[in-house]
């Protein structure tokens, strides 16, 4: 199974309720994730998947304002849901759309990630292809936060482990 970062975007009201009701956030976006309607046209939902590390990695050496495990806010005691605000959405969506992925290729270190047991630590075994995995991990997280910016979303993340 492994450890994984995924977002879906919210509204405001759903954000607010999270806030206050946790056991509903929980129940909510498990049922989103499980409707017979998923995916929903109307609602972003996007990796990184399991290249969350790597990408953080990469993105540490840029100008992007992006932690995946530290931005949001905790809406469960075991750090798995977390909400993401319109406004956070918005401005990791400007950084994200202003930094193409050469410029976070240009840091890719298998040897260094390997070394820095940087998750899941499988660089070494065919460094080309984990290049290519992680460049469409970040074209899907781009285009994620770009559509839930442009409809005015925030998101939930969930972190499985």
């Amino acid at each position: 199974m492994g450890v994984s970062i995924s977002f879906i975007s919210a509204t405001t009201e759903e954000l607010d309720r999270a806030e206050q009701d946790p056991s509903w956030a929980d129940e909510y976006v498990y049922e989103l994730y499980d409707s017979d309607d998923f995916p929903m046209p109307d609602r972003p939902h996007g990796g990184p998947d399991k290249a969350w590390a790597g990408l953080q990695f990469l993105i540490d050496e840029t100008d992007v304002r992006l932690e995946f495990l530290m931005d949001g806010l905790p809406i469960l005691e075991d750090g798995t849901l977390f909400v993401w605000s319109a406004e956070q959405i918005e401005s990791v969506a400007r950084q994200l759309r202003a930094t193409p992925w050469e410029q976070l290729a240009a840091h890719y270190d298998p040897e260094r990630m390997t070394k820095e047991d940087v998750y899941p630590n499988t660089w070494r075994f065919d460094p080309e292809a984990d290049l290519y995995w992680l460049e469409r991990a970040y074209e899907e997280l781009v285009a994620f936060f770009t559509e839930a910016a442009e409809r005015g979303h925030g998101a939930f993340m969930n972190f499985s482990f």
